[in-house]
């Protein structure tokens, strides 16, 4: 008994629905795509990448001011 309780408390069993009731879906929204995840991934990596290069070249700035 405490085994088939477990099975069913982590959902390791799949429950039949009910006669009439819909199957759930899962819809992607616009934008939400592998390709546009990819597209997001590159476009953070290069804001990281200038935000870095930005910094330094601020800190070279105010280093050569203050100098």
């Amino acid at each position: 008994m405490l085994v088939i309780q477990r099975h069913l408390m982590f959902g390791l069993r799949k429950k039949k629905p009910k006669a009439g009731d819909e199957e759930h879906r899962y819809y992607l929204l616009p934008g939400m795509g592998r390709s546009n995840r990819r597209f997001r991934s590159k476009i953070q990596m290069w804001s990281i990448i200038a935000g870095i290069v930005g910094s330094a070249l601020i800190g070279v700035v105010l280093w050569l001011v203050n100098r």
